[in-house]
This record gives C-alpha cells, sequence and structure tokens, in this order.
C-alpha cells in the first residue's frame, strides 16, 4: 500500500477559542490514538490534509511531527464542516506491521461481463470495500473480474477471497451487478 506524509505541530489541549484559532490560520486539529500508547494531540495543514482525502486512493500516512517522532497510522474519523465541506477534526489510528489493519481500499472492475455482451446494464454498487491485512500484505486497490457475469446476477462481498487479505464488508453487500433492459423484456414477451 501506498504511504502519504504528513506534517505536524504539537499541540496541547485546548477551549473552543484555541480550536477556532487553529482552523482560522488553516491549520486542522488531530488526535492520534493506539494501543499501548498515549494519545497524541496536533495540527496538520490544511492544504497538505486535501492531498489525502480528496483522492479515491487509500493511504498509510507516515505522521512527522516537530517532536521529532514519526508514526505510522491510518485514518479512523474524519468530521467535515456541513456546509463549507471543509476538514474540521480528523482522528487517527496508530497501526504496526505485525497486527493486521482494517482500511477501505477502492474497487477495480475488469473483463467484460457476459450479461452485458447478451444486452444487460451493468451496475457497480460499491466504490470501496473494508479489508483487513497485515501492513506489507496490503494492495493499492482491489481487482474484481467481472468476465463470468451473466444476466440478471451479481457479485457480493461474500463471493470475494484474496490471498492473505480477509474481507470486512458485510458479505451481503452487493458490489456489481447485470440487470436485464426494457428492451430486452419487451422482446422475450414477444
Amino acid at each position: 500500500m501506498q504511504h502519504f506524509e504528513l506534517k505536524g505541530q504539537i499541540r496541547q489541549v485546548g477551549n473552543k477559542a484555541v480550536i477556532k484559532a487553529f482552523r482560522k490560520q488553516g491549520l486542522v486539529p488531530c488526535n492520534l490514538y493506539g494501543l499501548g500508547m498515549e494519545n497524541v494531540l496536533f495540527t496538520v495543514s490544511d492544504k497538505d490534509l486535501k492531498g489525502a482525502i480528496e483522492t479515491p486512493k487509500s493511504y498509510i500516512i507516515d505522521l512527522v511531527l516537530d517532536n521529532g517522532k514519526t508514526y505510522n497510522a491510518v485514518f479512523h474519523e474524519l468530521q467535515f464542516h456541513p456546509v463549507q465541506d471543509n476538514c474540521l477534526h480528523v482522528d487517527f489510528l496508530a497501526v504496526n506491521e505485525e497486527k493486521p489493519i482494517t482500511i477501505a481500499v477502492p474497487l477495480v472492475i475488469e473483463g467484460h461481463s457476459v450479461g452485458v455482451q447478451q444486452g444487460g446494464k451493468f451496475t457497480q454498487n460499491a466504490r470501496k470495500i473494508r479489508i483487513s491485512a497485515v501492513m506489507a500484505n496490503l494492495p493499492d486497490e482491489v481487482k474484481v473480474d467481472i468476465s463470468s457475469l451473466q444476466l440478471d446476477k451479481v457479485i457480493k462481498a461474500g463471493d470475494l477471497h484474496f490471498e492473505n487479505i480477509t474481507v470486512v464488508t458485510d458479505k451481503d453487500t452487493i458490489i456489481c451487478g447485470v440487470k436485464s433492459t426494457r428492451n430486452m423484456t419487451a422482446q422475450a414477451t414477444e
């Protein structure tokens, strides 16, 4: 999986006025936590953060803080302004190379469906899927081959199996499918 470096400045616990002052300066307040470590409060530049969140890709975030420490982390929760759509707060979850990481990765559809060649319409219901694996086995994207997908059939998350990766998304979640069109139904009745 690709890494994204994000530089941050350590901050102290503050009230609403302090947090508002950070946001006026173009900084986003962040929190890093994980198993066996103390919470780390810091801020990152809004512009730098947009490079990691305004993309369909998923990253392992390399947090480089001004106290000289570096952490590997993933996004745990992002809070956005309801109107302006800018990021207000980020929670990061610290990760390491030994323990499995659960993360959402983009889906890439490959192949030409048999059902589409027969006149059906392809629909993709999910753009990302949640998987769990150790850091060394995490892929940048998950490929789904639809070559054998028939008319009126779907591929569910439970149908996907990968080596060294566990699919965490609910097994009944529909990834994609091929539906019959009205023209096909009309031709069949005639």
